[in-house]
C-alpha cells in the first residue's frame, strides 16, 4: 500500500493557488508566508518525481500530476467542510439570523455575491440587510437592530464588540478622460484644492480621501453629492468634478473607458472593512464561516484587495 503524505493543507494550497492565479497571492489568502508555500509545494513535487505546474505561467498552468491532485482537493475539501458544518449544527443546534448593517455605499459589490455563497452553505441561517445607509452600524448592534455591521475602522475605545478583519484595498482617483490632471502619475492634496470633489452624502469622518489627505493638508475644495455610484461616474465623465472610490467599485468602468483613473499620493490611498458584532455572535461557526467565505470571494474576485 501507497503511504500517502498528502495533508488537508497540501488540497487547500492546491485550491488556493488555482483561484488566487498566483504564488503570491496563494500565499495571502492561506495567511502563510510565500516561503511556507513554496516548501509545501516543492514536498509534494519531490514526493511524486514531477513538478505539479508551469512557474512562469500566469496563471499557474497545472501538470498533469498536479491537475490530479487538484482534482482530488476538489472532491474532498467541499465534503470535510460539510461534514464540520453538519457537526456544528448537532452540536450547537439549527439555525440562526444574521441581519447586516453597512456604512458603505460599494459594499453591496462584494457583500451580496459573498451571501449568496453563504446560503448555500447555511441555508437555516436567516440573512437579511438592515435597509438604508448607516452612518453608526455598530450603534444598531448594541440596540439589538443590527447582527452583523460592516465598518471601515475598528474602534478600540468600543466596549463589548469584536471586529473580524475582511480585507483592504485601494482607492483611486476617478477624473474625466480629458482632465489636464492626468498628465500627473498620482495626486496629492493640493491637486484637489480647484476641483470640485463628488462625494457620497456621507460625514467626512467616513470619507478616506477627506479624512486621510484632504483634511490634514487643510484642503477644502468645492463638493458636490450624489447617493448613486454611476451618477458620480457619469459627472466625472462629463468634466463636472472629480471623485475617489475603491478600484474594485469602479475597475469596470475603467476597462470599458468610461472614466480614468489615478493613484492618491505616491503610496497610494488605501481602506479598509471590517465586521463587527457582539462577542455572542463571535463563536457561532456560522458567523466565522461568513466571515471567511467573504475574504475568500473578494480576494479571489475583486481587482486590487488584499487580505488583512
Amino acid at each position: 500500500m501507497i503511504q500517502s503524505i498528502l495533508e488537508m493543507r497540501h488540497l487547500r494550497t492546491l485550491q488556493a493557488l488555482r483561484d488566487s492565479g498566483s504564488l503570491v497571492r496563494a500565499a495571502q489568502l492561506l495567511s502563510l508566508t510565500q516561503s511556507a508555500l513554496s516548501h509545501q509545494i516543492k514536498l509534494l513535487e519531490d514526493r511524486y518525481g514531477a513538478p505539479l505546474f508551469e512557474r512562469k505561467s500566469v496563471p499557474p498552468q497545472f501538470s498533469a500530476t498536479g491537475a490530479r491532485l487538484l482534482q482530488l482537493a476538489d472532491a474532498v475539501l467541499p465534503q470535510v467542510e460539510a461534514a464540520e458544518r453538519d457537526v456544528a449544527r448537532l452540536s450547537l443546534g439549527p439555525g440562526g439570523q444574521m441581519r447586516i448593517a453597512v456604512e458603505c455605499h460599494t459594499c453591496f459589490d462584494w457583500l451580496m455575491p459573498a451571501m449568496d455563497a453563504f446560503r448555500a452553505r447555511w441555508p437555516e441561517v436567516e440573512l437579511d440587510i438592515v435597509s438604508g445607509f448607516h452612518a453608526d452600524p455598530v450603534g444598531l448592534l448594541h440596540q439589538g437592530r443590527a447582527d452583523l455591521a460592516i465598518v471601515s475602522e475598528v474602534d478600540a475605545d468600543e466596549a463589548g464588540v469584536d471586529y473580524h478583519p475582511l480585507f483592504g484595498f485601494e482607492i483611486r482617483a476617478l477624473l474625466s478622460n480629458t482632465h489636464p490632471l492626468l498628465a500627473r502619475p498620482y495626486l496629492v492634496a493640493q491637486d484637489f484644492a480647484d476641483q470640485t470633489v463628488i462625494t457620497y452624502p456621507v460625514p467626512d469622518e467616513m470619507l478616506d480621501l477627506v479624512r486621510q489627505v484632504l483634511e490634514p493638508a487643510g484642503v477644502r475644495p468645492p463638493r458636490r453629492t450624489t447617493e448613486l455610484t454611476v451618477a458620480m461616474l457619469q459627472l466625472v465623465a462629463s468634466g463636472r468634478g472629480v471623485a475617489a472610490l475603491p478600484l474594485w467599485a469602479v475597475q469596470g468602468y475603467l476597462d470599458r473607458g468610461y472614466v480614468a483613473a489615478r493613484p492618491i499620493g505616491a503610496q497610494g490611498l488605501r481602506g479598509e472593512l471590517h465586521a463587527a458584532c457582539l462577542p455572542g455572535l463571535s463563536s457561532r461557526p456560522y458567523l466565522q464561516d461568513f466571515v471567511g467565505v467573504t475574504r475568500e470571494t473578494s480576494f479571489v474576485t475583486l481587482k486590487g484587495v488584499e487580505l488583512l
